[in-house]
């Protein structure tokens, strides 16, 4: 019955692949999807590609371990999550459209900076596919950890498969199918995560019985302030480091990419209401499914090896073998919704931003789009040869072993390469005329640098403010940079500043057509 269900839903991702492989017939809609798609599509093809599987994974492992005090780096993305759709997604889909039509991060910020010798488009570029191939590893880690709970699969076999799935859709159908998916995907996540909770809460007499039986079991697993596992007080790096993560927002390439898609720029207030939804209910169901996890698992004397698996083990526990196949399918939708989009991004900033600008100036579209295939193909091979070099137990880390062993170790980087490398240009760049082509260059290259640097190096040290999140000095560092440079600087160009003050002046139903 698991399996056929797995089958069913792996086909059904392929059909949709299939049927919008003939829409995508340009590099517009390959990218972009004709800047066409509407807010419902939007919104939760957003929120999807966001969440991951780290959503299903990664974040009820560490609330598991930690209790309630882990919760605060939702409580940062529901933040994030907010101010990114408010603040950056109608003026980004007007001023992408003013910037050549743009359809790639890389392609706007050439843009927008009138880089004619392509350099910020290049280092945009390299810090996406860097970044990205982290990212990508995350998901065909939880990939492998699925198949291997539900299938007995070795690592490697889970590995194979959930890359094949992905870049079989994506290769066809492009932003078409990505989105489409994703949207069928987080459907799919939002029913799973408000299940779980339920049979637990039904079966231990409501909502405040179970409260005060996982409070009586422990008292520090509901406490926002301490640590469940050591009873020790959360100090304020961590607290800084948890909520930082709403700032990755700004930077996010597969999210950003987004709001250039939709089809009319007022309609993004209403995506934005969908999103803040479909966020705080699931970010709200996964926090539940954590703590009524541990309570209910201690309880039944389970043993969990693997903090990352509770959500399978509450499937497997409490539902019929048929429905806990399509709760735990849930878990592949979310592997699968954020991984597509992010070897899209990679694809799109290979063959859109290097190969055709650096190396074959005249290619045809028909030429990119299939670089922009093979591409998709070849980033999931490496991805899958990185990920094979990772032990597949969150114990391992525990142990010394490499930070490759946990969905949340690997999704952490590279949120806060990204975070760092574009949140604050993208901010600059959107809100800020004075800012010049060097200070760009400048901040991205200090923001992914330090991102590699404090993970790899500086985090060693014992000093406290260097555990602090990578993404933090990274922001911080970029901004600073981008501002000193620009003043330091000569101002843009007189036609730069033209085009930023039609965007500040067009209002959002002049562009209502933009695409006719």
């Amino acid at each position: 019955m698991v399996l056929t269900v797995f089958i069913l839903y792996l086909l059904m991702m392929l059909g949709i692949g299939a049927y919008f492989s003939k829409k995508a017939n340009s590099l517009n809609a390959y990218y972009l999807g004709n800047r066409s798609m509407n807010k419902w599509v939007v919104a939760m093809s957003a929120q999807a590609s966001d969440m991951s599987g780290w959503m299903l994974m990664g974040l009820p492992g560490a609330i598991f371990v930690s209790g309630f005090s882990e919760a605060w780096i939702g409580i940062g993305l529901v933040i994030g999550t907010y101010l990114n759709w408010k603040i950056v997604g109608r003026r980004l889909r007007k001023y992408s459209y003013f910037c050549g039509d743009s359809i790639t991060l890389p392609d706007f910020l050439s843009n927008r900076f009138r880089d004619k010798r392509g350099i910020i488009r290049v280092i945009a570029s390299i810090f996406i596919l860097a970044f990205f191939l982290f990212y990508t590893v995350s998901g065909f880690v939880a990939c492998a950890k699925l198949f291997g709970t539900i299938f007995g699969m070795s690592y490697t076999t889970g590995l194979i498969l959930g890359a094949v799935v992905v870049v079989s859709y994506t290769f066809m159908g492009g932003f078409f199918a990505v989105c489409w998916t994703d949207f069928v995907q987080a459907t799919m996540m939002l029913i799973a995560v408000l299940i779980i909770p339920a049979i637990i809460m039904g079966g231990s007499g409501g909502f405040a019985m179970t409260m005060d039986a996982v409070n009586a079991q422990n008292p520090y697993l509901m406490s926002l302030f301490t640590n469940a596992s050591t009873g020790k007080a959360i100090g304020l790096i961590s607290l800084v480091s948890s909520l930082a993560w709403g700032l990755g927002y700004f930077g996010m390439p597969h999210i950003l990419v987004r709001f250039m898609s939709i089809k009319r720029s007022e309609e993004i207030k209403d995506s934005r209401r969908i999103a803040m939804a479909w966020v705080i209910i699931c970010l709200g169901a996964v926090i539940m499914i954590a703590l009524l996890g541990r309570y209910y698992v201690e309880a039944n004397g389970i043993t969990v090896t693997d903090p990352e698996r509770i959500f399978m083990i509450l499937c497997q526990a409490l539902c019929h073998p048929a429905i806990a196949a399509v709760l735990m399918a849930a878990i592949l939708a979310a592997i699968m919704s954020t991984a597509d989009s992010q070897l899209l991004v990679s694809a799109s900033a290979f063959s859109n931003d290097l190969y055709k600008h650096i190396f074959r100036k005249n290619a045809s579209n028909k030429e990119i789009m299939w670089v922009s295939r093979i591409v998709v193909a070849v980033i999931a091979v490496i991805a899958v040869i990185v990920a094979f070099q990772g032990a597949p137990s969150a114990e391992g880390v525990k142990q010394g072993k490499s930070f490759l062993d946990v969905v949340m170790s690997l999704v952490s980087f590279a949120w806060g390469g990204f975070g760092a490398t574009f949140g604050p240009i993208m901010l600059l760049a959107l809100f800020w005329k004075r800012t010049t082509l060097p200070a760009a260059i400048s901040g991205m290259v200090v923001g992914g640098l330090t991102t590699f640097v404090w993970k790899f190096y500086l985090s060693g040290f014992s000093a406290e403010i260097f555990q602090i999140y990578e993404l933090v000095p990274g922001f911080v560092l970029s901004f600073i940079t981008i501002v000193a440079v620009s003043l330091a600087t000569k101002k843009p160009s007189q036609e730069i500043l033209d085009e930023f003050d039609a965007v500040e002046n067009t209002r959002l139903s002049d562009i209502r057509t933009l695409n006719n």
